[in-house]
């Protein structure tokens, strides 16, 4: 079974002045897909601990990550920069698919500025996903209908 690994990115609910009700969305629809998946693990916002939180993650094993929140434009939504220093290829049509799909159907689903790439040598895809609910429920079968084709190709199987 492929393991799968959800980031919750969010200083509130890191704090625990609210729930993470975002990552168990990811979560069950990586487990419903046939991933092996924990619970979501819950950072504080900014770069450095999207950083840490990913390489955590790869070096547990994980060959798909995704992350929820801090994808927006305020002062602390930097989990596409943390992102970007782990990501060794970025796989802009990911990106560009969830953009799509969140603007049809929310206007401010333009503003969110996620990115999908792959880590090398590790073989992971890492793919950002918007914080609230409504956008990891939209975004994750956006990921799951590629996952496993770029899991197996980083795996060294042919196309």
């Amino acid at each position: 079974m492929t393991r799968a690994a959800v980031i919750t990115v969010s200083d509130r609910s890191s704090a625990g002045d609210r729930s993470d009700a975002s990552g168990p969305v990811a979560v069950e629809a990586l487990r419903a897909a046939g991933f092996e998946c924990g619970d979501a693990i819950v950072v504080p916002d900014g770069a450095d601990s999207v950083e840490r939180a990913l390489e955590a993650q790869i070096l547990a094993g994980a060959k798909l990550i995704v992350t929820s929140g801090g994808t927006g434009v305020g002062p602390r939504d930097e989990t596409p920069e943390g992102t970007r220093r782990i990501v060794t290829r970025e796989v802009p049509g990911i990106a560009e698919e969830l953009r799509r799909r969140g603007a049809a159907e929310m206007p401010a689903g333009m503003l969110t500025r996620g990115v999908a790439g792959v880590a090398d040598p590790h073989g992971v895809l890492i793919v950002n996903l918007p914080g609230s609910p409504k956008g990891v429920a939209s975004g994750m079968p956006v990921v799951l209908s590629i996952a496993g084709h770029v899991i197996d190709q980083l795996g060294g199987s042919d196309h």
